[in-house]
Order: C-alpha cells, then sequence, then structure tokens
C-alpha cells in the first residue's frame, strides 16, 4: 500500500475507483468519470499519485500537440490490510476512514444521478472470528470474487466495498447451550393405555346408585 498520506483525498480516493476492475482511462476520460472536479486540480492529483506509485502510466500519444496519458492502478496500491492499518495512528486512520467513506458517497450520489437502477445493496452482518480466521476470510473472498475482476463484454461495473471491524470483546469461555433450548425429556409410561380420546376437562370419578 501507498503512503496513507497519499490516499487522503477524496479526488485521489474517486480517481482510484474509477481505474477498479483493471481499466485502463487517459486523463480526459477520467475528467469524464469526474465532472465535477476541476481539470487543473484533476490532473495534479493524478500526477500525485502517479509519483507515489499509486498509478502507472501505461500509453502516451499525442492530442493537438500535447501528450495525453494512460493510466491503470498498480494492483495493491491503493488497499490497506490489518499490517498497513496498524502501522498508522489513530489520527491517520480516522482520515482514512473518513476519505474511504467520503468516496464511498461520492460513487453512491453518482449511482443516484445515473438513474440507471441495477443490482445494489448494503448491509452489516456479525462475525465469530477466532485467531488467523480474519486472514482466512480475506482469502475466501479474494477466492469467491476473482471470475469477476476483469472487464468482460456485456458485463457493468459494480464497486465491492469492504469494512472489517471488531465488535465487542473476546469470548473467553466455551458458549453455553440455553437449556430452554434443549428438547423436552420423554414422559414416563403410567402403563396404563390410552383410548385416543382427548379429555376436555378434569377426570371425573363414577357415581355410585
Amino acid at each position: 500500500m501507498a503512503s496513507p498520506d497519499v490516499l487522503q483525498h477524496p479526488v485521489r480516493l474517486r480517481v482510484v475507483q474509477a481505474l477498479l476492475g483493471e481499466r485502463s482511462l487517459t486523463t480526459a476520460q477520467l475528467a469524464e468519470e469526474l465532472p465535477d472536479v476541476p481539470k487543473p486540480s484533476l490532473y495534479r492529483h493524478v500526477a500525485a499519485l502517479t509519483q507515489a506509485g499509486v498509478l502507472a502510466v501505461t500509453g502516451e500519444r499525442r492530442v493537438r500537440g500535447a501528450v495525453e496519458r494512460t493510466f491503470r492502478l498498480e494492483p495493491g496500491a491503493a488497499s490497506a490490510d490489518t499490517a498497513d492499518v496498524s502501522a498508522m495512528t489513530d489520527d491517520e486512520q480516522r482520515a482514512a476512514f473518513a476519505v474511504f467513506t467520503a468516496g464511498l458517497g461520492a460513487a453512491f450520489e453518482a449511482f443516484l444521478a445515473e438513474g440507471q437502477g441495477g443490482a445494489h445493496g448494503y448491509r452489516t452482518a456479525a462475525l465469530h472470528l477466532a485467531p488467523g480466521d480474519a486472514e482466512e476470510l480475506a482469502a475466501r473472498v479474494r477466492e469467491a470474487v476473482s471470475p469477476w475482476l476483469a472487464p468482460r463484454a456485456g458485463a457493468r461495473r459494480y464497486l465491492l466495498s469492504t469494512v472489517l471491524l471488531p465488535a465487542g470483546p473476546t469470548q473467553l469461555e466455551p458458549v453455553q447451550e440455553d437449556p430452554a433450548e434443549e428438547e423436552p425429556a420423554e414422559e414416563e409410561s403410567t402403563g396404563e393405555e390410552s383410548t385416543g380420546e382427548e379429555s376436555t376437562g378434569p377426570a371425573q370419578e363414577p357415581r355410585s346408585r
């Protein structure tokens, strides 16, 4: 991952998001993806990301006397794993997470503005992970999504953002089963045969004559 300071700006994070999915875009195409960002400002942020190794130049061509470059995202340069965030201070993590959520919010606003619809959703689930499980979970998620990472004909690009946060103390003792959930014990037989008829009230003794 690049230095956290490089990505702590919403415009830079949006540039990164625009290039996710193995895309290669020129500066002009990036400007079309981010029409609300002034071009001089966009070019400065692209230059900063390139200098930091987040973006790579994959091609150059002359357009009306100027050099137009094509950029792609360097694999892993804009993601943060446990080791990366552990090296940050609390203030750096707050700033990085704020930029992350701001970029996600901007992408959501752009989706609504397009008005094209499409499958989308947002949800939170609670997982119970023992030491080492988080790494296995991340590996399984990467394996699960790998068939859809590369662009292909007829496919629409989607953003999948993940956040993993501990939420509560470690369970130190085995979880006790709830006695109420145990199956009721079978009733002991009294040796009397059932008549098959349901009782509608208390049993009555026969009257003597």
